[in-house]
Formats: structure tokens, C-alpha cells, sequence
């Protein structure tokens, strides 16, 4: 899920979200965590045969567990739908419910057990139901789904400083999902709006938006636009341009630094000088965070495209919804990288809609 050292929100102001404290956060998450992995614990214990109950009444009690756990962690399900991970926290306890629900019928013997079982089983049909019904707040854009009714793809004179770009790209074909590329807009002086993040192959860098936007369209992808439900202040506009450069210029000083580092221990070892090459381009650092792409952390002056727009936004003071936490929600960041997916769900920001592109009555 989605962790982030916020900046102390200001003052709230009307209609503002009101986000989760990072205590609050870790806690649920926690809790979440243990619930989880004490259900896995006891059904792999159930299914090696090494608890000491009957099969039937075993099968109904895992099943009624999973689908307790499930159903308090429902509304979060639906409003995520559109991350893979998401799909699969529901499908697969949804799965072994339904199964073990189905076992417990089957061998329950006295009719107690199997009424329980067939109660149970019932809960996981309406579950289902409720969320085979969430899915037609989604379309299925590229490779995932997106919210109903969302703007694909705006002009870039249709965007603010502060917005959040979320595209298609290589990142979103490999995971299964609609976005995986994040951008934030940001104002430079005396030229056109810029956009700020972080490449692979290039590292930290701010370029043109129109440029950006037209690129993704000419390679026939998309992309959808998350807009701060509270704007940025005038003050805050001038600081992101600020920032991101500052930002830009550490990631190239961190990189260069790494690299000559690195040039100088290669050069020392006793190699043939075709493998000392090959060994020097492997190791060249382009400034990009590849291990924040895996494992959700943010490492400092290098990051991820999304961990560049996130840690932008910190700077700003502008508090997002908690990422990267790990297990157990106490910033591990193991098993937990920052998907830009996720961001959808972000109470900070909205979807921009079609409405938004229509012209005022």
C-alpha cells in the first residue's frame, strides 16, 4: 500500500481532504499486516493437516475469517480497483473463501456445520456481487482499467502548475496496468509550462509539457491528469520551479559523483580493456532510483519518476496519502513500491473529467 516524511499541512481550508496521520496509517496498516499473515499461517497449518480440527468445521472458520478480513478492508478495495495488487488482495481470498466454503458444505456431515458453511458461503457470493457491480465505474484503458468518465489525453494548455500526469509507457505494458509513468507541472519563468520527473535512461530533468504530451499521443498512448483539490498558492507555483531545478541539479551532482566513483575503482582492476568497458557502461549511473523501483523507498537526490513528483510535492508542503510504508506499515518499503497507479486513490488530488473540458454554460 501506500511511506513519505510529509511536511506539516497547512491550515485546512474548506472542502480540503482531510488525510490519515502517519501514526493513524501505521497502525491500520499494521493491523492489516498481522491479520493477514495470521490467516495465511493457519490455513497452510489447515491445509498440511497440522491443526486439530475437523476438516468441515476448519474449512468454515478459515473461510468466515478470510471473508471478515476482506469485507472490513471492502471500501478500500472498490476504491482501488484499478491496481493490480488491489484486484488480487480480493480475488485470491475470494477464491480460497469460496473453496473452503464450499468444502465445509461438502463435508460437513451434521447440519449445523453445513448451514454455517452455506452462511458463509452466501457472504462470499454477495461480496462478489458487490464487487463484479464496482466494475462499471471503471473502463479498461491500455492494459488496465480507469475511472469512468476521466479525461484521457487533455491538451497542454488545459493543465496547471501542481498537476500530477499520469501516462502509458513500458513500466505500465509490463505490470498489467492503464498508467506507470508519473510528471508534475511546474512553471518556469518566462516560458511555456514545464513538467518535472524522473527518466531511466536520463535521470531528473524538466522539459516542455506540450513536448511531453505530444510524445505520448504520437506513440499512441495516454495519459489522464490528477489535479491538487487544494491549488497551490502563488508562492507555492514560484517555489516548485525552484525546487524542481534544485532537484534536477542534485540528481546530476549525486550522479556524476557516482560515476566517477565508480570509473576509478573499474579502472584499478586487472581487465582486458573490452571487459573494463562493458563493465563501465553496466555500471554508469543515468541518476534514475532502480531500487526505489522495486522496493518503494526514496533514496536521496535519485529517484523514481513517481518518487521524484512525491518527493517534489514534500518539498512544497503539499501532504499526499502515505507510500512506500512496507510491511506492517513502518517504512520497510519491502514489498511495496510507489506505483504511480496508486495515485488515483490519492485524497490530495481528482481525476480530471471530461466536465472539466467542457466549456463554461
Amino acid at each position: 500500500m501506500p511511506d513519505l516524511i510529509h511536511a506539516e499541512a497547512s491550515t485546512a481550508e474548506p472542502g480540503a481532504p482531510t488525510l490519515p496521520t502517519r501514526a493513524y496509517y501505521r497502525f491500520l496498516k499494521g493491523t492489516e499486516s498481522a491479520a493477514y499473515f495470521v490467516l495465511l499461517w493457519l490455513t497452510w497449518r489447515y491445509l498440511d493437516d497440522e491443526l486439530p480440527w475437523r476438516l468441515a468445521i476448519g474449512a468454515t472458520a478459515l473461510s468466515g475469517a478470510w471473508w471478515g478480513v476482506t469485507f472490513a478492508r471492502m471500501t478500500h478495495l472498490l476504491k482501488t480497483y484499478f491496481d493490480v495488487l488491489s484486484r488480487l488482495e480480493f480475488t485470491i481470498p475470494a477464491t480460497l473463501g469460496t473453496l473452503l466454503a464450499v468444502f465445509g458444505i461438502y463435508a460437513g456431515g451434521q447440519p449445523p456445520v453445513r448451514i454455517a458453511a452455506a452462511s458463509v458461503l452466501v457472504l462470499w457470493i454477495g461480496l462478489c456481487l458487490r464487487y463484479r457491480a464496482n466494475r462499471r465505474r471503471y473502463v479498461r484503458q491500455g492494459h488496465g482499467p480507469l475511472p469512468t468518465g476521466c479525461w484521457l489525453s487533455p491538451p497542454a494548455d488545459a493543465l496547471r502548475p501542481g498537476d500530477l500526469i499520469l501516462a502509458s509507457g513500458r513500466v505500465a505494458t509490463h505490470l498489467r496496468e492503464s498508467v506507470g509513468h508519473g510528471e508534475t507541472v511546474v512553471p518556469q519563468p518566462a516560458e511555456a509550462l514545464q513538467s518535472f520527473s524522473s527518466y531511466m535512461d536520463r535521470g531528473a530533468l524538466i522539459h516542455p509539457v506540450a513536448a511531453f504530451t505530444a510524445t505520448v499521443r504520437g506513440q499512441h498512448g495516454h495519459y489522464i491528469v490528477l489535479r491538487l483539490r487544494r491549488a497551490l498558492t502563488a508562492e507555492q507555483q514560484q517555489r516548485a520551479g525552484e525546487i524542481a531545478r534544485a532537484m534536477v541539479d542534485e540528481n546530476r551532482y549525486w550522479s556524476e559523483r557516482v560515476n566517477r566513483r565508480r570509473r576509478r575503482i573499474l579502472e584499478r582492476l586487472p581487465l582486458p580493456k573490452r571487459s573494463r568497458d562493458a563493465l563501465l557502461a553496466a555500471a554508469h549511473t543515468s541518476g534514475y532510483d532502480w531500487v526505489g523501483l522495486f522496493m518503494g523507498r526514496l533514496a536521496a537526490h535519485r529517484w523514481t519518476c513517481i518518487g521524484g513528483c512525491l518527493e517534489l510535492y514534500r518539498r512544497l508542503g503539499v501532504q499526499t496519502d502515505h507510500y512506500g510504508t512496507g510491511l506492517f506499515g513502518f517504512g520497510t518499503t519491502l514489498f511495496d513500491p510507489i506505483m504511480p497507479v496508486r495515485l488515483l486513490s490519492d485524497p490530495a488530488f481528482r481525476v480530471l473529467s471530461q466536465a472539466d473540458g467542457e466549456p463554461p454554460a
